[in-house]
Protein backbone atom coordinates (compact mmCIF):
# COMPACT_ATOMS: atom_id res chain seq x y z
CA UNK A 1 0.00 0.00 0.00
CA UNK A 2 1.50 3.30 -0.85
CA UNK A 3 1.29 5.93 1.81
CA UNK A 4 -0.52 9.19 1.37
CA UNK A 5 2.64 11.19 1.35
CA UNK A 6 4.09 9.69 -1.72
CA UNK A 7 0.69 9.57 -3.40
CA UNK A 8 0.36 12.85 -3.41
CA UNK A 9 3.73 13.57 -4.29
CA UNK A 10 3.78 11.15 -7.50
CA UNK A 11 0.27 12.58 -8.42
CA UNK A 12 1.87 15.72 -8.48
CA UNK A 13 4.84 14.52 -10.40
CA UNK A 14 2.12 13.06 -12.74
CA UNK A 15 0.80 16.51 -13.63
CA UNK A 16 5.09 17.86 -14.21
CA UNK A 17 5.42 15.15 -16.53
CA UNK A 18 2.14 15.75 -18.30
CA UNK A 19 2.92 19.33 -18.20
CA UNK A 20 6.42 18.44 -19.98
CA UNK A 21 4.75 16.46 -22.72
CA UNK A 22 2.03 19.28 -23.08
CA UNK A 23 5.37 21.46 -23.33
CA UNK A 24 7.21 19.70 -25.79
CA UNK A 25 4.13 19.23 -28.01
CA UNK A 26 3.69 22.78 -28.39
CA UNK A 27 7.63 22.79 -29.15
CA UNK A 28 6.94 20.50 -32.33
CA UNK A 29 3.73 22.76 -32.94
CA UNK A 30 6.54 25.73 -33.15
CA UNK A 31 9.21 23.74 -35.25
CA UNK A 32 6.41 22.66 -37.84
CA UNK A 33 4.75 26.56 -37.88
CA UNK A 34 8.38 27.29 -39.23
CA UNK A 35 9.03 24.40 -41.32
CA UNK A 36 11.91 22.21 -39.53
CA UNK A 37 9.93 19.34 -39.31
CA UNK A 38 13.11 17.48 -38.24
CA UNK A 39 12.81 19.78 -35.13
CA UNK A 40 8.95 18.84 -35.07
CA UNK A 41 9.89 14.94 -35.05
CA UNK A 42 12.21 15.38 -32.17
CA UNK A 43 9.72 17.36 -29.72
CA UNK A 44 7.10 15.08 -30.71
CA UNK A 45 8.82 12.02 -29.61
CA UNK A 46 10.27 14.24 -26.45
CA UNK A 47 6.05 14.98 -25.52
CA UNK A 48 5.45 10.81 -26.46
CA UNK A 49 8.13 10.42 -23.62
CA UNK A 50 7.03 12.33 -20.92
CA UNK A 51 3.26 10.97 -21.09
CA UNK A 52 4.63 7.55 -21.12
CA UNK A 53 6.27 8.95 -18.02
CA UNK A 54 3.27 10.63 -16.54
CA UNK A 55 1.55 6.64 -16.77
CA UNK A 56 4.49 5.03 -14.77
CA UNK A 57 3.50 6.88 -12.12
CA UNK A 58 0.26 6.49 -12.80
CA UNK A 59 0.04 2.87 -13.14
CA UNK A 60 2.48 3.03 -10.04
CA UNK A 61 0.46 4.16 -7.98
CA UNK A 62 -3.03 2.34 -8.85
CA UNK A 63 -0.58 -0.71 -8.30
CA UNK A 64 0.32 0.29 -5.01
CA UNK A 65 -3.79 0.78 -4.09
CA UNK A 66 -3.30 4.24 -4.21
CA UNK A 67 -5.70 6.84 -6.31
CA UNK A 68 -4.57 8.86 -8.96
CA UNK A 69 -5.58 12.53 -8.56
CA UNK A 70 -5.62 14.37 -12.06
CA UNK A 71 -4.93 18.11 -11.39
CA UNK A 72 -5.48 20.96 -14.34
CA UNK A 73 -2.68 20.81 -16.54
CA UNK A 74 -0.68 24.79 -17.69
CA UNK A 75 -0.90 26.25 -20.99
CA UNK A 76 2.86 26.01 -22.30
CA UNK A 77 4.66 28.60 -23.98
CA UNK A 78 4.13 28.72 -27.44
CA UNK A 79 6.49 30.80 -29.14
CA UNK A 80 10.46 31.29 -29.04
CA UNK A 81 13.26 33.17 -31.20
CA UNK A 82 15.05 30.64 -32.34
CA UNK A 83 15.65 26.83 -32.16
CA UNK A 84 18.66 27.51 -29.74
CA UNK A 85 16.05 29.29 -27.17
CA UNK A 86 13.64 26.20 -27.65
CA UNK A 87 16.79 23.80 -27.50
CA UNK A 88 18.13 25.63 -24.14
CA UNK A 89 14.68 26.18 -22.31
CA UNK A 90 14.50 22.04 -22.86
CA UNK A 91 17.59 21.52 -21.04
CA UNK A 92 16.68 23.95 -18.18
CA UNK A 93 12.67 21.86 -18.05
CA UNK A 94 14.76 18.88 -17.96
CA UNK A 95 17.01 19.79 -15.39
CA UNK A 96 14.18 20.90 -13.28
CA UNK A 97 12.01 17.61 -13.93
CA UNK A 98 15.49 15.83 -12.68
CA UNK A 99 15.56 17.90 -9.54
CA UNK A 100 11.78 17.08 -8.85
CA UNK A 101 13.16 12.88 -10.04
CA UNK A 102 15.78 13.32 -7.18
CA UNK A 103 13.19 14.62 -4.18
CA UNK A 104 10.79 12.35 -4.82
CA UNK A 105 13.29 9.65 -4.21
CA UNK A 106 14.57 11.39 -0.88
CA UNK A 107 11.00 11.51 -0.13
CA UNK A 108 10.59 7.51 -0.69
CA UNK A 109 13.96 7.33 1.32
CA UNK A 110 12.48 8.82 3.96
CA UNK A 111 9.29 7.32 4.07
CA UNK A 112 11.02 4.23 3.69
CA UNK A 113 8.98 3.07 0.42
CA UNK A 114 11.37 0.75 -0.98
CA UNK A 115 8.84 -0.27 -4.21
CA UNK A 116 9.44 3.63 -4.79
CA UNK A 117 12.63 3.61 -4.77
CA UNK A 118 13.09 0.78 -6.91
CA UNK A 119 10.95 2.75 -9.37
CA UNK A 120 12.57 6.08 -9.18
CA UNK A 121 15.80 4.55 -9.98
CA UNK A 122 14.63 4.15 -13.59
CA UNK A 123 13.63 8.18 -13.60
CA UNK A 124 17.33 8.94 -12.00
CA UNK A 125 18.94 6.71 -15.01
CA UNK A 126 16.16 8.20 -17.80
CA UNK A 127 16.82 12.20 -16.35
CA UNK A 128 20.45 11.15 -17.18
CA UNK A 129 19.58 10.17 -20.75
CA UNK A 130 16.96 13.09 -21.24
CA UNK A 131 19.95 16.24 -19.70
CA UNK A 132 22.30 14.24 -22.18
CA UNK A 133 20.14 14.65 -25.12
CA UNK A 134 19.13 18.49 -24.21
CA UNK A 135 22.65 19.22 -23.76
CA UNK A 136 23.84 17.89 -26.88
CA UNK A 137 21.07 19.74 -28.69
CA UNK A 138 21.73 22.99 -27.33
CA UNK A 139 25.47 22.28 -28.38
CA UNK A 140 25.03 21.44 -31.34
CA UNK A 141 22.61 24.39 -31.77
CA UNK A 142 25.52 26.46 -30.67
CA UNK A 143 28.19 25.13 -32.94
CA UNK A 144 25.41 26.29 -36.09
CA UNK A 145 23.24 29.28 -34.93
CA UNK A 146 24.56 31.10 -37.90
CA UNK A 147 24.55 28.62 -40.56
CA UNK A 148 21.31 28.16 -42.13
CA UNK A 149 22.23 25.00 -44.07
CA UNK A 150 23.67 23.57 -41.15
CA UNK A 151 20.41 24.07 -39.41
CA UNK A 152 18.86 22.48 -42.16
CA UNK A 153 21.28 19.42 -41.57
CA UNK A 154 20.77 18.80 -38.24
CA UNK A 155 16.84 19.37 -38.77
CA UNK A 156 17.54 16.15 -41.51
CA UNK A 157 19.11 14.30 -38.60
CA UNK A 158 16.71 15.06 -35.88
CA UNK A 159 14.05 13.39 -38.62
CA UNK A 160 15.65 10.19 -38.29
CA UNK A 161 14.90 9.87 -34.80
CA UNK A 162 12.46 6.89 -33.77
CA UNK A 163 10.36 6.75 -30.66
CA UNK A 164 10.75 3.90 -27.92
CA UNK A 165 14.56 3.50 -28.71
CA UNK A 166 15.35 3.20 -24.90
Amino acid sequence: MIGKTMQDAMNDQINKELFSSYLYLSMAAYFEANTLPGFANWMHIQAEEEREHAMKFYRFILERGGKVDLKAIAAPKTNWASALEVAEEVAEHEAKVTASIHALYELAQKEKDYPAQVMLHWFIEEQVEEEDNAAQLVTDLKRIEAHETAVLMLDHRLSKRKGGEE
